[in-house]
């Protein structure tokens, strides 16, 4: 059975996958940006042969202005200019999507259908907007559809602790990586894993027997309270209240369910109250951290 260990290529794709959103509205938001400067320039000198006041110029830059450079969409929706020149929201045509013929791109939806890309699926879903079947779809898992064998209790009783540790392991791998220039890390996170980096009773990054890592979290337990903090701040992003709902999580759960065929069981379970959304609370006692340890100051 594939385990958290054997993910490496893995490590990071959850970061890139949720950073996905933001990085391109900056790109866009710096090219619009230039053209903002390139437009003020003209202006300028125009304004040098017309004499326009501050106030008109800044006027006429509003208007050159496209309100879609700057209005966000959800997934599924491209911008496009109302009938007043306003900036909406509509269902991206799915026939724009591009599609690769491997089978890098194809992604599962929770209806058990393979789309060509992630790109497909949330156009069908935006497609569905307002029906059962749409607030249902959302992204299963990276890859085709496959069956997904049955997660035994054994198996699921096996799978925070597996998770613990690759977890601690991501963040000492990124403070690795940030001493050597690359910047993964703020400055608050870095002191706090430096302290877990420089602890000689750490368990070291390798395959580990399940007794070995129960015992590990029960000796170094104060080791594992601030990865399982750190890892639920990264997902709790569109909007930070406390809560990780399904798309907010789909970062971490999609890529693993395909080699981790308990992935889905185990952040079922850790909806104890059954409201659809993971609470900071349930999220740490899932992870085996005693209800006083769970602290809101550490999700930075």
């Amino acid at each position: 059975m594939p385990c958290l260990q054997d993910t490496r290529a893995a490590v990071y794709s959850w970061a890139e996958i949720q950073t996905q959103d933001e990085e391109d509205i900056r790109e866009d938001s710096f090219e619009s940006d230039l053209l903002d400067l390139k437009d003020a320039e003209a202006l300028e000198e125009d304004n040098e042969d017309l004499d326009y006041t501050s106030e008109e110029v800044a006027a006429l830059m509003l208007e050159m202005q496209n309100p879609c450079d700057r209005h966000r969409c959800k997934r599924g929706r491209v911008c496009e200019l109302g009938t007043d020149s306003k900036p909406v929201c509509v269902c991206h045509d799915s026939e724009s999507c591009s599609t690769s013929e491997g089978m890098d791109e194809k992604v599962c939806g929770t209806d058990n259908r393979t789309y060509d890309s992630s790109c497909h699926l949330f156009a069908h879903k935006c497609s569905l907007d307002g029906t059962k079947k749409g607030r249902k779809l959302h992204l299963d898992y990276y890859g085709p559809c496959k069956k997904i064998s049955e997660c035994l209790p054994n198996e699921l009783a096996q799978f925070p602790l597996r998770m613990r540790d690759w977890l601690k392991n991501v963040l000492i791998q990124m403070y690795e990586q940030d001493r050597d220039g690359t910047s993964f890390l703020n400055d608050k996170q870095r002191h706090k894993v430096k302290k877990i980096f420089e602890d000689e009773k750490r368990l070291k990054k390798g395959i580990h027997n399940m007794d070995l890592l129960a015992r590990d979290f029960k000796k170094n337990y104060r080791m594992y309270i601030y990865p399982i903090h750190w890892q639920f701040a990264q997902l709790d992003i569109h909007p930070v209240n406390r809560y990780l709902t399904h798309s907010e999580l789909s970062p971490l759960r999609a890529p693993l369910v395909p080699m981790e065929h308990c992935t889905t069981p185990f952040f079922k379970q850790c909806d104890n109250d059954g409201d659809r959304k993971i609470s900071l609370e349930e999220w740490g006692r899932c992870f085996g951290l005693l209800i006083d340890d769970i602290e809101p100051e550490l999700v930075f």
